[in-house]
């Protein structure tokens, strides 16, 4: 039985390399024969955890598609469908929503190692920039699908965040260009159904077409230069005279196959416990007003965006003058593609670095959360004030990173990569 299986196998893979003669270099080069250190951590769970994600938040996405109308008068009432009547609807949307949240959890997390082990430096710049791009293709993604249930946050969360982009208007009607940018961005004078429709398209088909693009190319360019480690040591300098093949390095697959599959199963265990039991996470995941039909008349007592946002909208808050907000704003995420270039540590991972740079490390994640919480809150003048000097703090720690990443003493990188517990 056994003899008459791997024969048939033998000949479908022989059959499909006759026509497809690439697909086995391809494997080999991104599977097989890619060698990636033996070292890693918990933290390189992340990157096979996003897309893990993404792969979810597409499939489910095109189910609630099946049911959804991209409509200002029946968008809320189809999401009320989909969960009450739908077989399966609310499973379907808790996974979507719970999804997206998750998707920045380990977006973030993945960024965090990536600032923890230098993995930014030479030769990955190109790689940092390309996650960027998705991370901000990932923004803008999250924020238009935010709008689609139509509640009343969903409507409110678009008229700031669209208005905010009218700061810049006077900018060009002083320069002679007279663009009314609100307009264009929400296809009329107010966010209405014309908004929903070009949302909903970006959202459904344009954004997820670019950011699979992207990560196409994140993943390519990640191994054409291979995979950083803890250590921060590059595997191909010791290589077996024989083979070639790296000392400190083992196959992609099945070694980290495997591996990542088993960190699959713990993760959906957790997406699993919080669908199930809290999908809304107490209002975090999932606002209380957004189960509420947008109303233009009834202004919510408190307008904040989703959590995953909270940290820029603090920023934007901080600042009194309001085209400035905007460019801190906006400058918050920009200035992380600057990254590789402002960063002149000799060496890469934090295990090697002074106590200065992980104490300015944790200082950063812990300004990064309270900003994060601040975005939550109503704003009071104590509110505003620890926002401005976290601001402060978040702009100064890249500004002026090219001076304190030479700073201390480093200790010595191992030539080869060490096993730590």
């Amino acid at each position: 039985m056994m003899n008459v299986i791997e024969r048939a196998v033998t000949g479908v893979a022989g059959w499909v390399n006759e026509r497809a003669p690439a697909l086995v270099p391809a494997y080999k080069k991104h599977m097989s024969e890619y060698y990636a250190p033996k070292n890693f951590n918990l933290w390189y769970y992340f990157g096979s955890l996003a897309l893990l994600v993404l792969v979810n938040q597409i499939v489910t996405g095109i189910f609630l598609t099946m049911n959804y109308k991209p409509s200002a008068a029946e968008a809320f009432a189809s999401v009320e469908y989909i969960m009450r009547d739908v077989s399966g609807g609310w499973l379907i949307r808790y996974m979507h929503s719970t999804g997206a949240s998750l998707f920045f959890i380990v977006v973030y997390l993945h960024m965090f190692r990536g600032l923890l082990y230098g993995s930014y430096q030479k030769p990955r710049e190109l790689v940092w920039v390309l996650g960027m791009l998705i991370f901000l293709t990932l923004m803008a993604e999250a924020f238009m699908g935010y709008v689609l249930p139509w509640g009343q946050m969903s409507y409110w969360g678009a008229q700031v965040i669209i208005n905010l982009f009218g700061a810049f208007e006077p900018v060009l009607r002083s320069i002679g260009i007279d663009f009314p940018i609100t307009e264009w961005i929400r296809g009329d004078y107010l966010v209405s159904d014309a908004t929903l429709n070009r949302f909903f398209a970006l959202h459904v088909i344009a954004l997820p077409l670019v950011i699979l693009l992207l990560v196409v190319l994140h993943l390519g360019a990640l191994h054409e230069v291979g995979s950083n480690n803890p250590d921060g040591v590059d595997i191909k300098k010791v290589k077996d005279k024989a083979t070639g093949i790296p000392l400190d390095g083992i196959a992609f697959h099945p070694y980290y196959t495997v591996k990542d599959l088993f960190g699959t199963g713990f993760f959906l265990l957790i997406a699993a416990f919080i669908i199930f039991f809290i999908p809304t996470m107490g209002g975090l995941f999932l606002e209380h007003d957004n189960f509420v039909l947008a109303n233009p008349l009834v202004t919510p007592e408190h307008i904040k965006p989703v959590w995953y946002f909270t940290p820029y909208y603090a920023m934007l808050r901080a600042v009194p003058n309001k085209i400035i907000g905007v460019m801190v704003m906006g400058g918050a995420t920009m200035i992380l593609f600057l990254l590789p270039w402002l960063d002149r540590s000799p060496v890469k991972s934090i295990r090697y670095r002074p106590m200065l740079h992980k104490l300015l490390i944790a200082i950063f994640c812990v300004a990064f959360i309270t900003l994060g919480w601040l975005g939550m809150q109503a704003g009071g003048t104590t509110q505003t004030l620890i926002a401005r000097c976290l601001t402060a703090f978040y702009f100064l720690f890249f500004i002026t990173m090219p001076f304190w990443s030479r700073m201390g003493q480093f200790k010595a990188v191992p030539e080869r990569v060490t096993m730590h517990d």
